[in-house]
């Protein structure tokens, strides 16, 4: 039978028969997979205007939301130097991904693109952007990866290159996300925590607490080529001199039993896979007093993953590009926590698509592990 993209609508098509009756007589849409297409080409178009400075030099020249667009693509060519056709063109394809606006030929930042796209914004993703899907190539051989079960060229072998410039991107987003955190936390009313932060990055977790803490201490860790960010973010937030900055693996590095109030493990498990979570969050716990609390912050999967779209796909790029990566569900990180010894868990979501579970050490009378 031919595939007509109206058939007649019979009367034996009705809610009541077994089956999808709509798309029984209607072709479903092809939507979905010209998205999936169009992604590739999205994602460039981003790269290629943060590159360029587009939404830098828009900004510059008062282009704010709210305001009259501020050029035309001739004008900003002439200040980019680079061809006004070709540059046109990429303003026109930032117009209908929604991250620009157009009125009568000239452009202006819209409010996604002045809060998330320059690199002053108020929670700026600008340098997060390039380096948010992990090393490309591992993408164009997924499917090598699935048959063999590990990526060709996994991050594993040379982290520091590729966490160094995430860290540095995901930073301002995770820095919100801690400092929010305290509202349902409350770690600002402890007088005077110690907290570890382990596979710190740009040490967000830390900053929040101590900054939040006039009496606090921290130790901050990560890897050799890493660890400097963490000094420097720490120095510019004014509590460095609150922080000891202990490099190497966290898997290895030495660490004070019941030393701790505070313990964070912010977006590093669903790099280890399930035993080197558990390993994690085994070392969490010998780390915590009585009474500490641990900080396990993620993207977590949801029961049904299309109710978590992005907690999903972070989890692919973590399979795309290291050896034991993969997506973590809520319900698998409570359960490891329980397992040990974690009471009182919450799961928290300080901003939009931030997770964190909150779990408690016990106090020794209320059992041990």
């Amino acid at each position: 039978m031919a595939d007509s993209p109206y058939p007649e609508l019979k009367k034996s098509h009705v809610p009541e028969r077994v089956g999808r009756p709509w798309t029984d007589y209607k072709p479903p849409p092809s939507a979905p997979v010209w998205a999936v297409i169009g992604g590739f080409g999205s994602f460039h178009v981003l790269v290629a205007a943060l590159e360029l400075g587009v939404f830098d030099v828009l900004a510059n020249r008062g282009a704010n939301p709210g305001t009259s667009p501020a050029a035309t693509a001739a004008e900003l060519a002439d200040e980019l130097e680079v061809s006004a056709p070709h540059l046109e063109a990429l303003l026109d394809s930032l117009a209908v991904l929604g991250l620009l606006e157009r009125v009568g030929g000239r452009y202006g930042l819209n409010d996604a693109a002045a809060r998330y796209l320059t690199t002053d914004g108020a929670a700026s993703m600008a340098s997060l952007v390039p380096v948010a899907p992990g090393p490309l190539e591992n993408w164009s051989r997924l499917a090598d990866t699935i048959r063999a079960g590990r990526p060709a060229d996994p991050i594993d072998d040379n982290p520091a290159d590729f966490y160094r410039a995430l860290v540095e991107g995901t930073f301002t987003t995770v820095l919100r996300a801690a400092t929010r955190a305290d509202l349902q936390v409350r770690y600002s009313a402890m007088d005077s925590p110690r907290v570890l932060d382990l596979g710190a990055g740009g040490a967000p977790w830390a900053i929040a607490v101590l900054k939040a803490c006039p009496g606090g201490t921290a130790v901050v860790n990560d890897l050799a080529g890493i660890i400097d960010v963490a000094r420097r973010t720490t120095a510019e937030h004014g509590v460095a001199d609150r922080c000891e900055f202990r490099s190497g693996d966290f898997h290895g590095i030495h660490i004070e039993p019941e030393g701790y109030d505070v313990v964070v493990l912010g977006h590093v498990c669903r790099t280890e896979g399930p035993d080197g979570t558990r390993r994690l969050i085994e070392r969490a716990w010998e780390a915590l007093r009585p009474e500490g609390r641990l900080l396990l912050a993620d993207y977590f999967v949801a029961p049904e993953p299309q109710w978590s779209p992005h907690s999903v796909l972070m989890g692919m790029t973590m399979m795309a590009g290291t050896v034991n990566g993969f997506g973590i569900t809520a319900a698998q990180t409570a359960a490891w926590l329980q397992d040990a010894g974690f009471e009182a868990l919450r799961l928290i979501e300080p901003i939009g698509h931030q997770h964190a579970f909150l779990a408690c050490k016990p106090r020794p009378s209320g059992g041990t592990k």
